[in-house]
């Protein structure tokens, strides 16, 4: 009884730091990290840079892509450019679905039992199968993560103006700083 006792309490502390989780702020991706999210970035060329900006389940798909396009902006300043136009962009996301039944023995139990069918043979009956007498019995919760990414080159000068894939760092710096959420 004393070791269900701490499961319990142990599943309790985790579900309440889940609630706790806040949306990725714009900072590094830790290296190693599997859940963690933010920036890296890779050169490819001299002029020519992949920026990757992953979030948590908490991270709207508008907010990667605005981060996304802000360390774009960020990087070409640093390295001495203007500008900066897409190549590839693409914005992955990535769902997982989670079922938990929980039973009079806790989280994590089901039941689940055989019987025979006249003109089917044996049969199991799990809750896992959709039955609505236990819909209010298995908890059912969805997880999306967004990532997007881009491959950007930049350029001296004037952004040209007819050019979709072209930003102007500067520009992009000043008016997407609004939005942006620094770690504290």
């Amino acid at each position: 009884m004393k070791k269900w006792m701490i499961a319990a309490a142990a599943v309790v502390a985790l579900g309440g730091l889940a609630g706790c989780e806040t949306a990725t702020p714009y900072q590094p991706l830790k290296a190693g990290a599997t859940d963690a999210g933010g920036y890296s970035e890779t050169k490819v060329e001299q002029d020519r840079w992949r920026v990757t900006f992953r979030g948590n389940s908490m991270t709207s798909r508008e907010t990667v892509e605005t981060y996304l396009l802000y360390r774009a902006a960020e990087l070409t300043v640093n390295q001495g450019y203007d500008w900066f136009e897409t190549v590839q962009r693409q914005t992955d996301k990535h769902s997982e679905t989670y079922v938990d039944p929980v039973g009079p023995y806790g989280p994590g139990w089901s039941p689940y039992w055989r019987y025979y069918g006249r003109g089917y043979g044996w049969r199991g009956w799990d809750p896992y199968w959709g039955d609505p007498f236990w819909a209010d019995r298995v908890d059912i919760q969805s997880v999306e993560r967004y990532e997007t990414s881009a491959e950007i080159i930049m350029h001296h000068g004037p952004k040209p103006a007819d050019d979709k894939h072209a930003f102007d760092a500067r520009q992009v710096l000043t008016n997407l700083a609004s939005k942006i959420v620094k770690p504290s």
